[in-house]
């Protein structure tokens, strides 16, 4: 019996894939075992997308190579291999088989091959140029109440900063029918919470028709599923409309709360970054969506240290966040991306620079999210319970539907009674800088 163990690394679309695989090949007859020790495939899939990410997987391919017995075989496969496979060709010779992007449709065949001994070469890039589907079912991985559906593949935006187009090519939207099988199938498999994944949501449709179509699908998925909460995430700035914001006003399975990049406040910086809006546009975005959402919980990234920014820039981003209010901030220093635009920008931030503009943004943005948490104290919340708490045997762990599964913090639950993918009823009692703290009601 072939066995397979599977690292993923990188973001939630990551992992997304990573099931795709490992369903592929549980439909190709393959085991998956916990351990590498026990599995004759070993199998990683890769973040190419900045140099820390790069930087660790090449950690754990080198980890796994050490530790590599007789007769297993390696294989690497994602947005590393699409960047840098010539080179991890040249330079790992421990790994039998890189795989692109994408893989899911090939990569049982390719294994068999490579087990048999008939692999056609090292090296197999993925397909860009258009949407894979998507069959058989992906194999689900702990926790088992929640999940990710992505909507789409690549990007167009062309941030000056970015290699995802590179990496993993144009825009391509995944069939209507079949994410709303996908979100069915899903839902049958007990899922409660699906948060719905892209580069860019907002941009969902518009390879096919010219415009985005987000609202008709998520129309389409309340109308032909169940599932109690559809969160979103990574919504462009310039695609959140109020034709949007009325459909998740009018539809209470669609959470109120929105994960929207802006990137910086500087409209210098941002016309540098190739983001398309300015301050202004950022100041009325929020003020629309709280008109349309009251109760909304948003949270945003910042990217600080880019190439040219002063301390007057970094001002102007703590200032808009003293008055747009985010709950929940990502504040990272920027990265020189080899091959990306701004690599070759003039300005350029030291490291430690970057690191000083980071903590200080992060420490405005503490005092933020500490007066707004302060809101919930008081109120009952609806709570998706996760488990017990790795603080404590004698606390539950969930999260509201105000806070994000793996970025946000907390609920933390000291009374009562639930199991994992229950939706509980939490009265607050207590609010931290990330975190609540409440009991059952």
């Amino acid at each position: 019996m072939n066995t397979i163990h599977l690292v993923s690394l990188g973001c939630a679309k990551n992992l997304v894939d990573s099931q795709r695989v490992l369903g592929a090949l549980a439909a190709a007859g393959f085991q998956p075992a916990s351990e590498a020790a026990t599995a004759n495939v070993l199998l990683v899939n890769t973040c190419g997308f900045l140099q820390a990410a790069v930087e660790e997987g090449i950690d754990e391919i080198l980890r796994l190579a050490t530790d590599k017995q007789l007769g297993q075989k390696l294989v690497v496969f994602g947005c590393l291999v699409e960047r840098y496979g010539e080179e991890l060709v040249r330079e790992l010779p421990e790994v039998d088989l890189f795989r692109g992007v994408e893989p899911y449709a090939a990569i049982a065949a390719e294994i068999q091959a490579l087990l048999s001994g008939a692999t056609p070469g090292r090296l197999i890039l993925g397909n860009k140029s258009a949407i894979t589907a998507c069959q058989p079912p992906r194999l689900l991985t702990a926790p088992r109440h929640r999940a990710y559906l992505k909507i789409t593949e690549g990007c167009d935006n062309r941030c000056s900063y970015c290699m995802i187009p590179a990496i993993r090519g144009p825009l391509r939207s995944r069939p209507l029918d079949e994410l709303t099988r996908e979100a069915m199938w899903l839902e049958q498999e007990g899922i409660q919470e699906l948060s719905l994944i892209a580069q860019d949501l907002t941009a969902y449709g518009r390879d096919h028709t010219g415009r985005p179509e987000l609202v008709e699908l998520l129309t389409t998925l309340t109308r032909q599923t169940a599932i109690p909460w559809i969160r979103l995430l990574y919504l462009h700035p310039l695609g959140v409309t109020e034709n949007l914001l009325e459909c998740i006003a009018a539809e209470r399975r669609l959470l109120p709360y929105l994960d929207i990049p802006i990137q910086h406040a500087s409209s210098r910086i941002l016309k540098a970054m190739n983001r398309r809006y300015d301050r202004a546009f950022i100041e009325k975005m929020v003020s629309t969506i709280r008109a349309f959402l009251p109760d909304v919980s948003l949270r945003t990234t910042l990217l600080v240290g880019f190439p040219g920014e002063e301390e007057r820039d970094v001002d102007e981003v703590i200032t808009l966040l003293e008055k747009a209010r985010f709950d929940h901030v990502g504040v990272f220093a920027y990265s020189n991306e080899p091959g990306a635009p701004s690599e070759h920008f003039p300005g350029q931030c030291p490291e430690e620079e970057k690191e000083r503009r980071r903590d200080r943004v992060m420490a405005a943005q503490a005092n933020i999210s500490a007066a707004r948490q302060k809101n919930y104290i008081g109120r009952s919340l609806d709570v998706l319970v996760e488990g017990v708490s790795a603080e404590s045997e004698l606390l539950l762990e969930g999260r509201s539907m105000y806070q994000a599964p793996e970025v946000d913090g907390c609920v933390y639950i000291n009374e009562g009674t639930a199991a994992p993918g229950d939706i509980v009823r939490v009265r607050i009692e207590e609010a931290h800088t990330y975190d609540l703290v409440g009991g059952m009601v």
